[in-house]
């Protein structure tokens, strides 16, 4: 008995570890050194960028938390703010580390002036008693272009969620939350005041706990209590380095893009960057707000196989599972309806009372119901017809049901399936009995093989292929009349 109980603690603090081990086996009991901020992805990339032909001197005044967001509690809200105030300093770091600019001091430029006037004051009076060659203070460099712009959102838990279970006092639970900042950052001409370009990039913030604990009775007066787990906050001073970070890698490669500023590297190399950055941007133009990529996925046409059990629910009892096995293709009309039809053979057994062969032919309407996604749940509904295999007997059928399917690739999808079919007769298990007729279920495994061009995923792009291809009809249709009638196109 005991050792059940140890068991299950076993398990519930394997989980744990492996889910979070590196946070769990890096845990703080000494006081640490002070030591050199970490790197984000983004400033690995930044760094590894081709160099300008010339840096670009850049102004940034004020890179400003525009949010007015304070930092969330339990209890309501403090008085600290949700965002570092900090926000033009990471920024001038990235320019710095991208070196596509040269930052000049515009933040606290009173101070720089007023230390400039002192060093003038006193070279004045330096040159009157002692040098009176002493060189003028070298002018101020002036910026072309000034980078604008701030944090403008912070929305804290867009997601939050957890799991528990205990079972005889032995329980373990995981929670999350999900928050999620944004920024804008825009190039402004010094020379016109025009707006040359304005990027934008959003960066979640993860936060999670998971903990394990036992509370039970081993014996008497005797009781186990033990507990562990550990929390896990992603920094927002990471985070909004990272999303700066992403922002001045956007407006380099669309700088480059629309040439406002050039790159000593080859046109490989440049193309290859504008691509990269164009699908990236693709990408994220078609996701959601929870990490959901829409994209146009199914082909037109597929077919599919599946394999599973079926259950008989006839005039028997103890009903068994036994094999089930069809093979099928599939037409969308749009992402969403699309036609199927299927051959499958089966098995249907009642224990020691009925065992019969079977196969079926079905036509079905399908729904998926989300199309653009690569997991999708689906729905289906239709007519058929279901024949023992000495073909002695035929039964029309209503079947419905429906699934779950996710693409593994752009051309191949697996799914599972249950379907309900309702036969119009009670004679399929050889017996009548009841007043209901005869019904059997079938739940298998699929797999599913796309070809064909995908459907497109907006209305208008849909409407625009649909008239091309009615087009591209007609002329087929035509050219075949000219042919077939010996005639020239003109004629």
């Amino acid at each position: 008995m005991y050792y059940r109980f140890y068991r299950i603690i076993a398990v519930i603090s394997c989980v744990l570890l492996l889910s979070g081990c590196g946070a769990y086996f890096n845990q703080p009991f000494t006081i640490e050194n002070a030591r050199i901020g970490e790197d984000t992805d983004a400033t690995k990339t930044l760094r590894d960028f081709p160099a300008p032909v010339e840096p670009v001197v850049v102004g940034v005044y004020k890179f400003r938390d525009q949010t007015g967001q304070y930092k969330p509690t339990e209890s309501g809200s403090t008085f600290s703010t949700a965002v570092t105030q900090g926000a033009t300093t990471i920024l001038i770091k990235a320019l710095e580390d991208s070196k596509w600019f040269v930052p000049i001091e515009r933040e606290n430029l009173s101070n720089l002036l007023n230390e400039r006037n002192i060093i003038r004051s006193t070279r004045k009076e330096y040159r009157k008693t002692k040098n009176p060659n002493e060189p003028q203070l070298p002018p101020l460099l002036y910026a072309g272009i000034i980078l604008e712009g701030g944090i403008v959102s912070y929305d804290s838990n867009i997601i939050t969620g957890g799991l528990g279970a205990r079972y005889f006092g032995v329980g373990a639970s995981t929670q999350y939350r999900q928050d999620r900042i944004t920024i804008y950052l825009r190039a402004v001409s010094t020379s016109s005041g025009k707006i040359l370009k304005t990027v934008y990039v959003s960066k979640t913030i993860l936060s999670q706990a998971l903990d394990a604990n036992f509370f039970r009775y081993v014996r008497f007066r005797r009781l186990l209590e033990a507990e562990t787990g550990f929390t896990k906050n992603e920094p927002a001073q990471l985070a909004v380095s990272e999303a700066i970070e992403k922002a001045v890698e956007s407006l380099i490669v669309e700088g480059i893009e629309d040439k406002l500023w050039a790159v000593k590297a080859s046109p490989d190399v440049v193309n290859n960057l504008i691509l990269d950055y164009r699908a990236e941007k693709e990408e994220a133009q078609n996701t959601a707000l929870y990490d959901r990529y829409f994209k146009e996925r199914r082909g037109k046409k597929s077919i599919y196989l599946q394999g599973g059990t079926a259950l008989i629910g006839g005039d028997y009892n103890n009903s068994e599972l036994s094999y089930f096995a069809k093979a099928g293709g599939r037409w969308y009309f749009n992402p969403y309806l699309s036609a199927n039809v299927g051959i499958s053979k089966f098995e249907l057994n009642n224990e020691a009372a009925f065992s019969e062969g079977f196969n079926a032919i079905d036509l079905n309407a399908e729904l998926t119901l989300l199309p653009f996604e690569k997991l999708s749940p689906f729905f289906f509904g239709g007519f058929g017809n279901v024949n023992s295999d000495s073909f002695d007997r035929t039964f029309f059928k209503l079947q419905y049901g429906g699934g779950l399917e996710y693409l593994v690739s752009e051309k191949i999808g697996v799914s599972l399936n249950a379907t309900h079919n309702v036969v119009f007769g009670d004679e399929l298990d050889n017996i009548v009995q009841g007043k209901r007729d005869d019904q059997y279920f079938n739940f298998s495994f699929g797999l599913n093989w796309y070809f064909d061009n995908p459907i497109k995923m907006k209305k208008d792009a849909r409407q625009e292929k649909k008239r091309k291809d009615k087009e591209l009809s007609k002329l087929r249709k035509r050219n075949r009349k000219v042919r077939k009638d010996g005639l020239t196109p003109e004629e």
